[in-house]
């Protein structure tokens, strides 16, 4: 198993922000694009654009840490009006300093049991 640290998170589109969504998660992957320790970082939509599902893995804890507090101060506050999250689940295993981050958006955390991964 590798340090990578990844993430699932379901959010529901507020009533009305579909469109602002949209252009925010443009603005999101742009930058996201420029950190050297992002692997993944995806955006899938329901067919009634209702849900949306979030994937994105990291090399270690410390460039989840450093995308994290980044979002954060960019768009953190926009982001919250228009979507309420229904699911963190976090994989892999999270430092302290990552836990004090995504403790409060109310993750949930599993270890890795058996596997691989060709990233």
């Amino acid at each position: 198993m590798s340090d990578h640290i990844s993430w699932h998170v379901e959010l529901q589109v507020k009533p009305g922000q579909l469109d602002a969504l949209r252009a925010l998660t443009s603005e999101m992957v742009e930058s996201t694009r420029s950190e050297p320790g992002a692997l993944i970082y995806e955006r899938f939509i329901s067919e009634d654009s209702q849900i949306v599902h979030v994937f994105e893995r990291y090399v270690d804890p410390k460039a989840a840490v450093t995308h994290l507090t980044a979002f954060g101060r960019i768009y953190g506050e926009r982001f919250a009006k228009m979507v309420d999250r229904k699911r963190f689940t976090v994989f892999g295993t999270p430092t302290v300093e990552l836990r004090e981050i995504l403790d409060p958006l109310g993750a949930t955390y599993v270890a890795a049991l058996a596997g691989f991964s060709r990233i």
